[in-house]
């Protein structure tokens, strides 16, 4: 059974930082890129960050360039998504993905999805 759990959402301050994980299982994980996507109510869910398998190739949202940062460490079947200089129309719930293959900006070719964790920025 193939799973995907994010953890490390919170209620952060605009020009905070937070760091959300995903933990990755029943897959072999290093064949897999991995994603980060977002929703925030009314509004539909926009990628953010995209990892290449071997972590070497990675893609972001023009939104989130330059304070946010993807990694993996696939040692430990983990995502992380590093967030800086977070600002309140970051607020949203973030999901992780994984898609067999390539890196991916496109919802609708993952394969597995996350449940979310909240992340918060207050004014």
């Amino acid at each position: 059974q193939v799973q995907l759990v994010e953890s490390g959402g919170g209620l952060v301050q605009a020009g905070g930082s937070l760091r959300i994980s995903c933990a990755a299982s029943g897959l072999t994980f290093s064949v897999y890129a991995m994603g980060w996507f977002r929703q925030a109510p009314g509004k539909e869910r926009e990628f953010v960050a995209t990892i290449s398998g071997n972590g070497a190739y990675t893609v972001l949202a023009d939104p989130v360039k330059g304070r946010f940062t993807i990694s993996r460490d696939n040692a430990k079947n983990m995502v992380y998504l590093q967030m800086n200089s977070l600002k309140p129309e970051d607020t949203a719930v973030y999901h992780c993905a994984a898609r067999f293959g390539g890196v991916f900006v496109i919802e609708s070719v993952a394969s597995y999805w996350g449940q979310g964790t909240q992340v918060t920025v207050s004014s």
